[in-house]
């Protein structure tokens, strides 16, 4: 289990999905800029560059918001990235076990291609609840800022209604199918690679189940899941992030952007969503860990003797 030896106690379902949602938040307000620098250079390359601005790596794209658009263009979008974490997060991390433990009738170490299951599982079944917070985030940290600059959106609520009346429901759920195929990708890869990173440290007496050894099995974490999301997660940002008609669908995204820009296209950001990744995982599992066990020690303690 995520967090928890076989021979402990597992928490309650609610216990588990509050954890996760909580340290997502935390770890969302923690990481966005490397977010939002990430999501401008994907984008980069699909249309003109405004103003002559052309973002250079991550820390040059931040440094470069922070001159133009000032240091809180860093944190566009984030009301709708922590309502997608407290609906996403508590899915996708919350209900692993659970599902986990229901494809393989509750036996102790399952097998890599059950845990690749529960990933794939919950992580699609996330994204059909959180896409249109998802939708949102993305087109605020792809707006500019600037004089001059006509803004899509000037408030959260107001981009739901104004995605809703302008393109309908199939706009709140635009680019849903890349999506679902990447956070299937990044949860399965993300929460299988913590377990067994966690697992072989434990087994092999390198560390202890505690803080050194949660932030070596999430940077591992980290590390392998932007290896293998990369080009899904460029697909999907340009495709959520695109005007009516730009593209037909998330396959003639990917390949308008293979044609014109080549394969180096699909990894656009990769620094930055390794650091956004890396980090976002550290800091995540960590605070869930310590979330987890301490409202199990509350609920310990409030239990009649």
């Amino acid at each position: 289990m995520v967090g928890f030896k076989p021979s402990d106690v597992p928490p309650p379902l609610g216990v588990k999905m509050a954890s996760a949602g909580a340290a997502a938040c935390i770890a969302d307000i923690v990481t966005f800029p490397l977010d939002t620098a990430k999501v401008r250079l994907q984008i980069q390359g699909e249309k003109q560059a405004v103003e002559g601005i052309r973002y250079r790596g991550v820390f040059g794209t931040i440094s470069t918001m922070v001159r133009t658009e000032g240091p809180r263009s860093l944190y566009n979008g984030l009301v709708a990235g922590l309502q997608r974490q407290l609906c996403f997060a508590s899915i996708r991390i919350g209900l692993y076990d659970n599902v986990k433990n229901f494809y393989t009738g509750g036996k102790e170490n399952p097998g890599v291609l059950m845990r690749i299951l529960a990933g794939c599982t919950t992580g699609a079944m996330a994204v059909s609840f959180a896409q249109p917070t998802d939708v949102v985030k993305v087109r605020f940290q792809a707006q500019m800022n600037l004089n001059g600059v006509a803004r899509r959106y000037n408030g959260t609520m107001q981009a739901y209604r104004q995605i809703f009346l302008n393109e309908g429901l199939r706009g709140l759920w635009k680019g849903t199918l890349p999506n679902i195929t990447r956070n299937a990708l990044v949860n399965c890869t993300e929460l299988v690679t913590y377990d067994l990173i966690k697992e072989a440290i434990l087994r092999h007496n390198l560390l202890t189940d505690n803080l050194p050894c949660h932030f070596v099995s999430a940077f591992g974490a980290g590390f392998v899941t932007t290896v293998i999301a990369s080009p899904v997660d460029v697909v999907k940002t340009r495709y959520m992030n695109s005007p009516p008609g730009q593209y037909r669908s998330a396959i003639n995204c990917a390949w308008t952007m293979m044609t014109k820009e080549g394969p180096t296209a699909f990894y656009k950001g990769f620094m930055p969503s390794f650091l956004r990744l890396g980090s976002w995982n550290v800091v995540m599992f960590v605070s869930f860990e310590q979330i987890k066990r301490a409202m199990m020690a509350s609920r310990r303690m409030e239990a009649p003797n």
